[in-house]
């Protein structure tokens, strides 16, 4: 078990990587939240929200008289997150608590929708189907219930065995997904729906691009993507595997692809969303 200050330490870090992230992320974000229309004036729980990014874009689309509970279990996301809400202008329309997204501190039927990116049944969630009743519980019937994540990415153009390499040698999902059933795979998640109940359950990918000339923004965010998924070698891992990431994925380097003056590259998000029984919302 970590200690306090190595808690804090990996709050900062993870904090750090989400913003360096977000210029990438935020306009699939977005596209996302357009595609599930949520109701103008809605209340909805935003499980697992973070540092609050995508808190303040569900407050955006519910408009002035809707209003968005932000839960997550870090405090230190969560003091995060309020700065962020009260920089944002959605102070009032926001609320952040802490809690378990595993039991939440809500009555039943309190939301008219509930949301989670990256979070509940993504990637450790040991029971995913258990989680998702947890969520279906708290909306109110009619509601919808809906969870995204990453789930795939071409970003090394040019290189695609190097990059299946990679991902299968030193991806840091490896030990989270190594030994799960397949039925507990965030893309299996249309079974933990039925089983939950919902209904008119579906899944739709999204697609997020960037090309060349690239932003400083867009750079950041790739670098640290590939350290990210990348950095950290797994056991197995060959010299060669470490070699290549080197060369490609570190900024330093002279192969650094994201100088290339072709480069293009992909990743998606998917996402499931299926309705509670009944027609009141």
């Amino acid at each position: 078990m970590m200690n306090g200050g190595q808690q804090l330490t990996d709050a900062k870090t993870y904090i750090q990587a989400l913003s360096t992230a977000n210029p990438l992320r935020e306009p699939t974000i977005r596209a996302a939240i357009r595609l599930l229309d949520y109701p103008e004036g809605s209340r909805g729980l935003d499980a697992g929200c973070g540092i609050g990014l995508q808190a303040i874009l569900l407050a955006d689309a519910v408009g002035p008289i809707g209003h968005v509970t932000g839960l997550d279990a870090s405090p230190e996301l969560l003091r995060h997150a309020e700065m962020r809400v009260n920089e944002s202008g959605f102070g009032t329309r926001i609320t952040l608590r802490e809690g378990d997204v595993n039991r939440l501190p809500f009555e039943d039927c309190t939301f008219d929708w509930v949301w989670s990116a990256d979070c509940v049944g993504y990637p450790s969630t040991a029971q995913p189907a258990q989680s998702i009743g947890e969520l279906v519980r708290v909306v109110k019937p009619g509601g919808s219930v809906t969870i995204l994540a990453y789930s795939s990415q071409c970003i090394l153009p040019g290189y695609p065995l190097i990059e299946a390499r990679l991902n299968a040698a030193c991806s840091a999902y490896i030990p989270i997904v190594k030994h799960r059933l397949p039925e507990t795979h965030f893309m299996c998640a249309l079974g933990w729906f039925r089983e939950a109940g919902l209904e008119n359950a579906c899944a739709r990918t999204l697609v997020g691009e960037c090309s060349a000339p690239l932003t400083r923004d867009h750079r950041h965010a790739l670098t640290s993507l590939f350290e990210m998924l990348w950095g950290e070698p797994q056991p197995g891992a060959s010299e060669a595997d470490l070699a290549d990431y080197e060369r490609l994925c570190r900024p330093e380097s002279p192969d650094f692809i994201l100088n290339r003056p072709d480069y293009y590259a992909f990743f998606t998000y998917t996402l499931f969303r299926g309705f509670v029984p009944g027609n009141t919302v």
